[in-house]
């Protein structure tokens, strides 16, 4: 723990793609623990893969962080800035005989001094580079003599930096997911610290930077557990103890392979533009590899926060449901306070472009009542922009199958024409008085009310389905009521 006996946690995100699902599953994760126990969390920024970062996506991960609600204490912190903090590390290793100078050419050694690709721990961006290597191999480099390596010094080859693992015992670290672990270090290869060009491996760099940002728990993908070993040797060796790490599960698609693109989206932004609210979006992220206990599923934020501790993260891979999540939206949508949902309303109105020439901004009494009339029968936030634009502009259209359904008797004309006059005379608007002139109207034409009732809902709204009639009236106002049904008069034909 640091001296505030607070802990300090860092969500390290690589600029080689957009913020996705598993990168926010993790961000959150150490947001949430963070929050819970009052301490601090870094937002650091793994940038030195100079040949598979791309600057302009920093931004990206930042708003993605920003859509998520999850707010970090300090950074960013970029380590393409802190270079030689890193190569002094490195140095510093060599010089105490914890590493060595390797003069190996590319493969010709497991690792090799080529940059991997590698990255930060976004969940599915870093690569697990000890899993790639081969196993059982020391570098011969390490052995050389003083001579060798004067003459390889003289010879002008490149040299890098490898750690020299321990040929014999073990290396232990905890984790607060997985236990006690431990791995023989004959199984270890003697890993790059700094390449020859200078550039630092991921494993340098995180452990430099986790012990100078004081970071007490390293909370992260499961796919990272075989870089712990390396990683634990290196605190070790730079005189700091390692702290507490806690793998958490990876998330799968639905065939239980490790999710990507052909399972769909899998950029938080893009599950942002689809029309998920971000407190559904946490709620669901946060129940992927971690149980709250008992059954209970919808969490607002502050409750997230309150339960959440790494007891309950779970060893066992999640899996992505697109089906679930779209339940959690429909929760958000229909249970929050309807002021908690009118902003991302209006963002998406005005996305659409109708959001101006709505009764919206001249009238946010009547935006609350049409949106809480609505949100019980939406799904996602393009659905106000969508389906239900008719209720914000009169730029829309009539569903072919509506009218094929509905108007369908060739007295609608007539029948329109009569409400229309009936809805206009109402000295009252309310919900009573437009079914009862409803009612009237379709009893004098000999025909059944719902006749009357499903061919005026699709005039009004171009719908066949939509929130009850006489409510969707109300809400629309006399005038635009009556505007709307003489306006379908000319457009009412029977089914040809």
């Amino acid at each position: 723990m640091t001296p505030s006996g607070k802990p300090r946690v860092r969500f390290a995100p690589s600029p080689t793609g957009y913020l996705h699902v598993g990168g926010a599953r993790t961000a959150l994760f150490n947001w949430l623990f963070a929050r819970h126990e009052g301490g601090t969390m870094v937002l650091r920024i793994e940038d030195t893969d100079v040949e598979r970062n791309r600057p302009e996506l920093v931004e990206g991960i930042l708003d993605g962080l920003k859509w998520l609600g999850i707010e970090w204490d300090e950074g960013p912190v970029f380590q393409s800035l802190r270079l030689e903090l890193y190569r002094a590390a490195a140095e510093k290793l060599l010089a105490g005989g914890a590493a060595f100078a390797c003069y190996c050419k590319g493969a010709a050694y497991a690792g090799g001094d080529a940059a991997p690709a590698e990255g930060g721990e976004q969940e599915g961006e870093g690569d697990d580079e000890g899993a790639k290597a081969e196993k059982n191999v020391a570098c011969p480099c390490r052995d050389y003599s003083d001579a060798d390596r004067a003459g390889k010094e003289k010879a002008g080859v490149p040299r890098a930096i490898r750690f020299r693992v321990p040929r014999t015992g073990t290396t232990q670290f905890e984790d607060a997911v997985f236990g006690a672990r431990e791995v023989q270090n004959a199984e270890i290869e003697d890993f790059v610290l700094l390449r020859s060009n200078g550039v630092p491996t991921y494993q340098l760099s995180v452990v430099v930077d986790d012990i100078d940002m004081r970071i007490t728990h390293i909370i992260r993908g499961a796919d990272h557990l075989s870089n712990t070993p390396k990683q634990a040797l290196l605190y070790r060796a730079l005189g700091a103890a390692p702290p507490i790490f806690a793998h958490v599960p990876l998330i799968l698609g639905p065939d239980r392979t490790r999710l990507s693109k052909r399972h769909g989206a899998t950029s938080v932004g893009s599950y942002a533009d689809e029309g998920f609210l971000p407190e559904a979006f946490r709620n669901f992220l946060a129940l992927m590899g971690w149980s709250p206990g008992g059954d209970v599923e919808y969490l607002r934020t502050h409750e997230l926060v309150g339960r959440f501790a790494l007891a309950g993260v779970s060893r066992t891979n999640a899996v992505f449901d697109r089906a679930k999540l779209e339940w959690f939206n429909t929760q958000y949508l229909q249970k929050t306070p309807v002021e908690y949902v009118l902003p991302y309303v209006e963002a998406e109105l005005k996305r659409g472009g109708i959001w101006e020439g709505s009764d919206a901004p001249r009238d946010p009494v009547w935006f609350a009542r049409a949106v809480d009339l609505i949100r019980p029968r939406t799904r996602l936030l393009t659905n106000f922009a969508t389906w239900a634009r008719a209720f914000f502009t009169d730029d829309f259209e009539y569903e072919n199958d509506a009218r094929e359904k509905f108007w369908k008797d060739e007295r609608l004309p007539g029948m329109f024409e009569k409400l229309a006059a009936a809805l206009e005379a109402l000295p009252d608007w309310n919900h009573d008085a437009c079914d009862a002139a409803s009612r009237a109207v379709a009893a004098a034409e000999g025909v059944k009310a719902g006749v009357l009732i499903n061919a005026t809902r699709v005039a009004i709204v171009g719908r066949a389905v939509a929130p009850p009639l006489f409510d969707t009236m109300v809400v629309l106002g006399q005038s635009r009521v009556v505007e709307r049904l003489r306006k379908a008069i000319p457009a009412v034909k029977p089914a040809s």
